[in-house]
């Protein structure tokens, strides 16, 4: 078999498997190139999913006749400057242009600002037109025609039209969201216009056009640095979450990324305080020196390898934690705004069979059902209470242990009843909030349980005949070297040999354990995330069971003084506006919302 150098369109071909594997992989890179060439203002065309037809027009530095010529060219760039290791714009490798001529109809129209008319190239599945002048705007117009028509084969492996548009919207919004000083504009005959106008430096702004206005008040604002890397952006509240990964945005060096290092802190940062199967919400930007991430990994450029991942990792995780023990407590605007929508006129939600319902009966109702609710006796605890009244009569001041406590005072204000012995209705300075009872305490026994078990070495059982676990030998390196930070969890190890490991305790906590399996697994998450985080999870799980089952009960009835122990008890915890499941532990509707409600305002 002879070896011979193969056609450039072919060596073209072959790397268009890789850069562009769908219409939204070729809307990234052309929107890139537009950003690199300092555009401000970009607009996209699409028909057809971007099959038919992708356009990316911007107002961008522009090329010459000279530049056009090069563009196409295989490893032709402007953005390197001999090293890899100083990599500053989105754009590097030199591939993007000719991979999608080579498999496309590609043409590009450029005029630079001071020159008095553009250029046109066209390439058409690799072959390459002569370059001819044409008026054009100070900029660059490329238009790409028939994606894949020089390679069929690819175009049976894409999804419909609509699941490609969409996938190019999403890569546009990532874009928007890491250059929130552009204006971008995505329109086209198979999707209705998205106009996302420049915010400047207000990031917050151009995440709300992509994620929502909700997402403004339910975001807590991070800026944290450990040696010389710095993370900024906003994360949502835990109780502002949805039902996957999709509303999570990581940019590096102002480079949007997918890289799993990074979904996982967040997803560790948000343990314990979101329900399964729902995702955080969070746009995250992460800026370090260039030498020390590499962009190179991947042609697509979305993954990314720094050189101290555990760096890294425990940055994000720290300060999306200290962001929640600082303001995770609020309530989401969420639980509000579905209050709003079931209490809005015409909203009539009725239970099955409605005319044979009966309070007595129900299979939902609370214990003793006849003890609570709004009946004399029940209400008689709140007479404490100051009650407004028309009548005038001389002032008296009240004994100093009846005085209700101001609602002004206190962010959660003041307990003024308790509906169906479970819920707490409480006046604050410009509203009112409703409390879950069980869910609040439950949190507020899991944070006691957790604040005692990090104060001290948790405690163990010893086992009567050490067990050996064999395992490779760079494992049980790796494990040796956390032997302490798992000693002070109750697990005690050490080396038996290069090839095992030696377990002589496990945390108490756990009862009986697989004490093999626990410490496989340990060495798994520390061979690839440099952590032993998974003990910790494992008895964060069983102290949140242990709060789960210690906790105030539904259906207890509370007096007055309980109630407002409990809300103060919320106010001094951080992370209480969920509990341990994830699920809000209280809802806030404001004046302004109730009046609305009302047609007051």
């Amino acid at each position: 078999m002879v070896i011979k150098q193969l056609p450039e369109t072919l060596i073209n071909q072959i790397a268009a498997g890789e850069v562009i594997e769908r219409p939204a992989s070729a809307a990234k890179e052309l929107v890139e190139n537009a950003i690199d060439a300092g555009a401000t203002r970009i607009e996209i065309a699409t028909a057809g999913g971007g099959k038919s037809l992708l356009r990316v027009t911007d107002n961008g530095s522009g090329m010459d006749a000279g530049d056009l010529e090069l563009a196409v060219r295989r490893h032709c760039t402007s953005k390197l400057d001999g090293s890899l290791e100083d990599i500053r714009s989105l754009g590097f490798r030199g591939e993007a242009l000719p991979s999608i001529g080579s498999v496309a109809k590609l043409s590009i129209t450029s005029r630079r600002g001071d020159m008095g008319e553009g250029a046109e190239i066209s390439v058409v599945g690799g072959r390459v037109s002569p370059i001819r002048p044409t008026g054009a705007n100070p900029g660059t117009v490329v238009e790409v025609r028939d994606l894949f028509f020089a390679t069929p084969a690819r175009l049976k492996f894409l999804k419909t039209e609509k699941a490609e548009a969409a996938a190019i919207t999403e890569t546009v919004k990532r874009l928007a969201i890491a250059f929130p000083k552009v204006r971008f504009t995505l329109s086209g005959s198979d999707r209705s216009t998205l106009e996302l106008p420049a915010t400047g430096d207000d990031h917050l702004a151009r995440i709300a056009q992509v994620l929502g206005v909700e997402f403004r008040a339910n975001a807590i604002e991070l800026d944290a640095q450990r040696e010389d890397v710095q993370l900024t952006g906003f994360a949502g509240l835990p109780t502002f979450n949805r039902g996957n990964s999709a509303h999570q945005y990581a940019f590096v060096n102002g480079r949007p990324v997918q890289d799993k290092l990074i979904l996982s802190a967040i997803r560790g940062a948000y343990a314990e305080t979101i329900p399964q199967g729902r995702y955080p919400v969070a746009a995250l930007a992460i800026t370090l020196d260039p030498a020390f991430v590499d962009v190179n990994v991947h042609p697509a450029k979305s993954d990314v390898r720094f050189r101290d991942p555990g760096l890294v990792r425990g940055l994000i995780v720290g300060a999306i934690r200290e962001a929640l023990h600082r303001e995770g407590d609020r309530a989401s605007t969420t639980g509000a705004e579905g209050m709003l929508r079931a209490f809005r006129p015409g909203f009539r939600p009725e239970p099955r069979n409605a005319a044979n319902w009966d309070a007595d009966s129900s299979p939902t109702r609370p214990a003793s059902y006849s003890s609570f609710g709004f009946s004399a006796p029940s209400q008689a605890r709140f007479d404490v209470l100051s009650v407004p009244a028309a009548r005038s009569e001389p002032l008296t001041a009240p004994a100093p242990e009846a005085r209700e406590q101001p609602a002004a005072a206190h962010p959660l204000g003041a307990a003024r009843a308790q509906v169906h012995a479970n819920y707490i209705v409480a006046q604050t300075e410009d509203g009112l909030v409703i409390v879950d009872q069980h869910a609040a305490h439950e949190r507020l026994v899991f944070e006691r349980l957790r604040e005692a078990l990090r104060g001290q070495r948790l405690p163990s059982q010893g086992l009567l005949i050490p067990e050996i676990v064999d395992l490779p030998e760079e494992d049980c390196d790796r494990l040796a070297a956390h032997s302490e930070e798992l000693d002070r969890l109750g697990l005690a190890i050490e080396r038996f040999g290069p090839g095992a490991i030696a377990v002589r305790e496990t945390p108490a906590m756990l009862g009986e354990v697989d004490a093999a399996a626990l410490v496989r697994q340990l060495a798994d998450e520390v061979a690839e995330w440099d952590t032993a985080n998974g003990l910790a999870a494992k008895l964060d799980h069983v102290a949140a069971t242990m709060a789960c089952h210690g906790s105030v009960r539904s259906g207890r009835v509370l007096r007055v003084e309980e109630m407002n122990a409990l809300l103060r008890q919320m106010e001094a915890t951080p992370g209480s506006g969920q509990c341990n499941h994830g699920r809000p532990t209280y809802v806030e509707l404001k004046l302004s919302d109730i009046e609305r409600l009302f047609g007051r305002s």
